[in-house]
């Protein structure tokens, strides 16, 4: 609710108990006294409104998580609740990997044929007049 609105509604309640109380006395006869009274009066009343609609609201503000747990229903049963449901699967196990083929020692053969050893250096070209891999 807008407080523009509220607080109109209100100061406009005052003026209608404060012109009713005046109205009652009978106005040739008010005093300054009588309007003092009929003020304090209306402000009194709305001021205990108030009161008594803040602690209500102050109260079910504090007491609404018991009062919403107990009027909650109560939990459904454990087969009733939405949660996946186990199947076997018709397909068989999946095959396993095939066996791993040994590392090649990078050193056995070289970037354009196999490695030559001191004992067994050979004369070759730093680079192979045939096709090759180029690095």
């Amino acid at each position: 609710m807008r407080i523009w609105l509220l607080a109109y509604g209100v100061l406009y309640v005052v003026v209608e108990m404060v012109g009713h109380r005046l109205e009652s006395i009978g106005w040739p006869r008010i005093t300054a006294l009588d309007i003092a009274t009929a003020v304090t009066d209306a402000f009194l009343t709305v001021s205990i409104t108030l009161a008594v609609l803040l602690t209500g609201q102050l109260l079910l503000r504090r007491w609404s998580p018991a009062a919403v747990a107990r009027l909650r229903p109560p939990a459904p049963p454990a087969f009733l609740v939405d949660r996946p449901i186990g199947v076997r699967s018709w397909r068989s196990e999946p095959l396993a990997l095939p066996a791993a083929t040994p590392a090649r020692d990078p050193y056995s053969v070289g970037a354009y044929g196999p490695a030559w050893t001191r004992r067994e250096r050979r004369v070759a070209p730093d680079f192979p007049e045939g096709p090759g891999r180029l690095l």
